[in-house]
């Protein structure tokens, strides 16, 4: 090998590695950009639900919740909520989770997890591992029996 060829070489091995790096750095920095607005996002859903407790004494159905949403922007990057006021209790503690989204982020930074409102209105990104301990210590057996049939009848 010549020199002008070991240049060429190492040129384009440093391009190569230079571009990889990048693009790594890229993807981790757009699901980065993603988790925190859909977070502010959940937050902004958090403060109305809240208003709206303070003023009617209790929480806002469904279906309010997903007009609400829709209305907001970044909206889109929350997804697919899971709204549990169903089976909250009036004596439920300010830890309760209220509304759940999951999402699964496949870069080095984030990994899967889960962006929760709690029924104080705080919002908090928690591992999948830990949501799962929190959740399952605060639902129901019906609630437990109702998630369990609607994954079955997903699944067939």
């Amino acid at each position: 090998m010549n020199k002008y060829q070991r240049s060429l070489l190492w040129n384009t091995i440093w391009v190569v590695l230079i571009t990889t790096i990048f693009v790594v750095v890229m993807i981790n920095l757009k699901n980065y950009i993603n988790k925190s607005e859909a977070m502010r996002t959940m937050q902004q859903l958090g403060q109305i639900v809240l208003q709206y407790r303070q003023d009617s004494g209790y929480l806002p159905p469904e279906y309010q919740i997903n007009n609400m949403k829709a209305k907001l922007p970044g909206s889109v990057r929350l997804g697919a909520m899971n709204y549990r006021a169903l089976w909250i209790s009036f004596d439920a503690g300010p830890e309760t989770i209220l509304i759940y989204v999951k999402k699964n982020y496949r870069s080095i930074m984030l990994g899967p997890g889960y962006i929760v409102l709690k029924l104080d209105g705080s919002v908090e990104w928690m591992g999948k591992h830990h949501f799962e301990l929190v959740l399952q210590s605060q639902q129901s057996e019906a609630e437990t029996e109702l998630l369990e049939k609607q994954i079955e009848e997903k699944t067939f």
